[in-house]
């Protein structure tokens, strides 16, 4: 049975909000885990270098409290790695800088123009680099 994509008539603008979908990622990407690992800090690259990779773990939302099950590397990066200095750099490509920007921000979405704040690029750039194909699971939110 053929897939069926779904097609938006809605073309992202800077201000279109951006966020990391884990899920389409997954999917469509069988070393999502490996690239993940390179963005740990030292101490989790050392952690996470014998453990299984599919580690589950219970997460509460802070805002609605409501207990999720969720992946332990994902959460590991968005609590703790992301947050140790020099996790974003100038020296990192753009698509990787976005991606770090995201993770940081708990991957709450943001728009090209937010994004360009954080990282110093230009909004359009962003925008032209982020609509062209999907990288690293980085999407629109079109919603």
């Amino acid at each position: 049975m053929t897939e069926l994509k779904k097609f938006s008539l809605i073309r992202p603008t800077t201000q279109t909000p951006f966020h990391i979908d884990f899920d389409w990622w997954m999917q469509h990407d069988s070393n999502w885990r490996i690239y993940l690992k390179t963005c740990l800090c030292t101490e989790h690259q050392i952690a996470y270098s014998n453990s299984n990779d599919d580690i589950k773990i219970d997460w509460v939302d802070p805002q609605t409290a409501e207990i999720h099950i969720v992946d332990g590397l994902q959460q590991t990066l968005m609590t703790h790695c992301a947050r140790q200095p020099g996790f974003i750099t100038s020296e990192l490509p753009l698509v990787d800088s976005v991606f770090r920007v995201l993770l940081a921000n708990g991957n709450i979405p943001l728009s090209a123009v937010d994004l360009s704040e954080s990282i110093g690029r230009p909004a359009e750039t962003i925008l032209r680099t982020l609509t062209g194909q999907v990288y690293r699971g980085l999407r629109p939110c079109l919603t």
